[in-house]
């Protein structure tokens, strides 16, 4: 479980989250709510990127800060932006992923080609990343997060510069994978999850309202 205890974020004089709580357990977690309200910055503090001003973010109990190793071996993230090399192709890309959480050749070949297959990336494995269109480095993105079965996964914006038959690929990828472990993300495109089940609570300027649907 992904515990949000009391979270606060302040940039210089701006208070952008204050006194955000929540339990994330198994299944798809969706954070809403208007522009500039902190959503992106709440995900980069779960995923442990961003230390948060007060407060701390626990995984099965132990503060992420504090054990920031044993965390990120378990957790899949795809933040919004991702600088990609331009010199290498996607499966070269995959397997320095790979390498960075410890699976073998053979594991993230496997992971790699099932993944692609489900994103749409099949025939692009050995593209270089300089030829490959917003679109899919959105989708290489989303794949790397999934890449060794991560028990937490943190997603902002992931169907963001996708249709919405890609985007429904993406949703289906997300929720399944939901049925066993903890998710959470962002998207603009509600009306496309429509078909699934998820809890969301929605961000305001300083404080936290929670909605279930």
């Amino acid at each position: 479980m992904l515990v949000i205890n009391d979270i606060a974020k302040s940039y210089k004089k701006s208070l952008i989250l204050k006194g955000v709580s929540r339990e994330i357990g198994q299944g798809v977690t969706l954070i809403t709510g208007p522009s500039g309200v902190g959503k992106s910055t709440l995900l980069r503090i779960c995923a442990s990127v961003e230390a948060p001003t007060a407060g701390q973010v626990l995984w099965n109990d132990k503060p992420i800060q504090k054990h920031k190793r044993e965390y990120r071996s378990v957790l899949g993230y795809a933040p919004q932006q991702v600088d990609f090399p331009d010199d290498i192709t996607a499966n070269e890309f995959m397997m320095h992923i790979g390498a960075l959480k410890q699976l073998s050749i053979a594991q993230v070949t496997e992971q790699t080609q099932t993944l692609f297959s489900q994103l749409g990336l099949e025939r692009d494995g050995d593209k270089k990343l300089i030829s490959y269109s917003g679109g899919m480095k959105r989708r290489l993105g989303i794949a790397q997060a999934f890449l060794g079965n991560p028990q937490c996964v943190i997603l902002d914006e992931p169907t963001a510069e996708l249709d919405p038959v890609t985007a429904e690929r993406v949703h289906a990828l997300i929720f399944n994978h939901a049925q066993h472990a903890v998710v959470l993300m962002t998207t603009h495109l509600m009306e496309s999850m429509s078909n699934h089940q998820f809890s969301s609570f929605a961000l305001s300027s300083a404080d936290l309202s929670i909605s279930e649907q």
